[in-house]
């Protein structure tokens, strides 16, 4: 294996800052800081290594708690000073035992997410339920019943759509369809499919000569 570092701008300290990004759902994870040793060493073992300015020392995420991260790819920015490491998390990225160390808002426009990134939202949030499984959830009750039930309601929410379709109702159409998306995100998640592989073929097909 070829591992090129010429091209990282270490800074005065020889760090560089790395963004941990959940390959699946796009959602960032953390922000921690490499040196050459463990940019190597995470390219060499294929998960995160990282280096810690208060204690001075490497440290491999999840040699102690389990919750390692495979690593899918690392990409370096425009400046190359920073990075975005791209991980499959086997658990809990914060030392807190959350799925994310951002978790505390400090500001919100009135701009809500809208359009696809509320389904990477969603499927972030699916993702935490399947994992964490808090009890009382709905999404808990389906994953606990499994994919005969998944697989019952995907079929019983396509069939309000045609309905409300077919009675030209909107409104009903908006809510079943909702119903429907949050449905197959399950299904999806269960299945261990990402939805940015499905996002990938419809873009694929977009990309297709007319």
């Amino acid at each position: 294996m070829t591992i090129n570092t010429e091209n990282i701008r270490f800074d005065e300290k020889g760090l560089v800052p790395a963004v941990v990004q959940d390959a699946s759902t796009g959602e960032v994870l953390t922000v921690a800081y490499m040196n050459e040793e463990s940019f190597k060493k995470s390219a060499e073992t294929g998960e995160t290594w990282f280096y810690s300015r208060s204690r001075q020392e490497l440290w491999h995420k999840g040699a102690t708690s389990g919750n390692t991260q495979k690593i899918v790819d690392m990409t370096l920015d425009c400046d190359g000073d920073s990075l975005v490491v791209r991980v499959k998390p086997a658990g809990p990225a914060c030392h807190t035992g959350e799925r994310s160390c951002f978790n505390e808002k400090v500001y919100e426009s009135d701009d809500k997410a809208v359009g696809t990134q509320i389904l990477s939202v969603l499927e972030s949030l699916i993702a935490a339920r399947d994992e964490e499984r808090p009890e009382g959830a709905y999404t808990t009750y389906l994953f606990e019943e499994g994919v005969d039930k998944i697989l019952k309601k995907v079929g019983e929410e396509s069939a309000e759509v045609i309905i409300a379709a077919k009675n030209r109702d909107k409104e009903e159409l908006k809510w079943e369809t909702a119903d429907l998306l949050y449905h197959t995100l399950v299904l999806l998640r269960e299945q261990k499919l990402p939805l940015a592989d499905v996002m990938g073929v419809l873009e694929e097909r977009h990309n297709r000569p007319k």
